[in-house]
């Protein structure tokens, strides 16, 4: 769980998907403070409307730089002029809106809310399947407040399933500490069997997306979970696996439950499955143990999968955790390390965004966006956005045919067909 401060600039879109982000960060766990200072990361939502606005950008983020232990940078300017802030050497993240909650972590698993309710918010439908988790990560606090791992039955989760697209869900996020545990506090891999009925037994024009799911629980189900992505249109063709390192020695200080040779079967298993998916994953850079060549390990196995989605984090010590008693490495050390992988990321996605231009894609508009423009995703949850959308009769729910134009690295532009 981490303390967070978030400055706003601009105009209402910004304030808006400000708000989303603060919502999506306590529905996570997390909790805002008062100042960068007090806060484990500052998030800076930015505007770029005119260049005395853009240095004023520029200076701030340098103040917030040396405020705080790290630092988000989001919204307009982050995603127009993102080169700016590193030729200035502002050590920050830059990300789009949608990214930032993920990204407000130290590895650890999200923490929802109380319960395992659903919500409805908008056309998405957020249906947490269980609670806890099985893993015991040196460095995670999020274990303290979760507990072990706790499944409802999976005929109760498909009824909240049905609820929620009977109440207008046109997007299912099915979202937990661990996904892939569900259902082993009795005994039992549950979630192929869970994802399987959700798609035949709920009439509707829906689809469904996986949340966190940490290789060593997906590992053991690897075949049928990726023969039920590849029977059913329902679910996104995505998948999110924390790998955390490409070292084993690391992995085993961090105690985690994978090796590198089970997350890279998984993703081979998907790969010969799915001819189109997106692999979502998580770095953390600078464990205390993490040499330069671990760090080179890591660099490689990115290099090998090349997932389209990754968040980076810099290790950081938590209050409580075995690992925040290790001797740390110099911040120094983490910010070129991070930076390195970061400029890598960029690579791997505007690769795979570019590929997609001029190629027709059916989306489902899920957000609003900027302006008058909404936020689609195509059957491998890559991010298209049609603008006009008004004008052109678009709303929240619809499936659209779409174009790909142009992109932006991290996402894409599409015209209707």
């Amino acid at each position: 769980m981490a303390r967070y401060h978030i400055e706003t600039y601009g105009c209402t879109s910004n304030r808006g998907e400000s708000r989303q982000i603060e919502s999506a960060l306590r529905d996570a766990g997390h909790y805002p403070v008062d100042g960068p200072e007090a806060a484990d990361v500052a998030i800076m939502n930015t505007c770029t409307v005119v260049e005395k606005t853009e240095r004023n950008m520029l200076r701030r983020a340098k103040e917030l730089e040396s405020e705080t232990a790290d630092l988000i940078i989001t919204g307009c300017m982050a995603l127009a002029q993102g080169e700016e802030f590193r030729e200035e050497d502002v050590d920050a993240q830059i990300l789009h809106w949608d990214d930032v909650p993920a990204a407000v972590t130290n590895g650890e698993c999200p923490t929802p809310g109380p319960g395992t309710e659903p919500v409805l918010d908008g056309v998405v439908g957020i249906l947490p399947i269980a609670r806890g988790c099985l893993s015991n990560c040196s460095y995670c606090i999020t274990k303290f407040a979760t507990g072990r791992v706790d499944s409802p039955p999976v005929e109760e989760n498909v009824e909240k399933a049905r609820a929620l697209v009977h109440a207008g869900a046109k997007e299912l996020r099915i979202t937990g500490q661990d996904t892939g545990v569900y259902g082993w506090d009795e005994g039992e891999r549950k979630l192929p069997e869970l994802l399987d009925r959700i798609c035949t037994e709920i009439d509707g024009d829906f689809r469904v997306r996986l949340g966190m799911a940490n290789p060593g629980g997906v590992h053991g189900i690897r075949e049928e979970l990726a023969d039920v992505f590849a029977r059913h249109d329902e679910l996104y063709n995505f998948i999110h696996l924390p790998v955390q390192s490409g070292s084993d020695t690391v992995l085993e200080d961090m105690r985690r439950q994978h090796r590198v040779e089970k997350f890279v079967e998984i993703v081979e298993t998907f790969d010969r499955k799915l001819d189109y998916w997106t692999l979502s994953t998580d770095f953390i850079v600078g464990f205390p143990t993490e040499t330069d060549d671990d760090h080179a390990q890591s660099m490689a196995l990115f290099r090998e999968v090349r997932p389209e989605k990754v968040n980076i984090t810099r290790f950081s010590k938590r209050p409580g955790t075995d690992a925040a008693d290790l001797k740390g490495l110099g911040g120094s050390v983490k910010k070129e390390r991070s930076k390195e992988m970061s400029e890598l990321k960029m690579d791997v996605v505007a690769e795979a965004y570019e590929s997609m231009v001029g190629e027709t894609r059916e989306v489902v508009a899920v957000r609003e966006g900027t302006g008058d423009s909404v936020k689609c995703r195509d059957e491998a949850y890559r991010q298209i956005i049609v603008q006009n959308a008004s004008e052109r009769g678009i709303e929240l729910g619809d499936t659209v045919e779409v174009e790909v134009t142009s992109h932006q690295t991290v996402y894409a532009f599409g015209e209707p067909v």
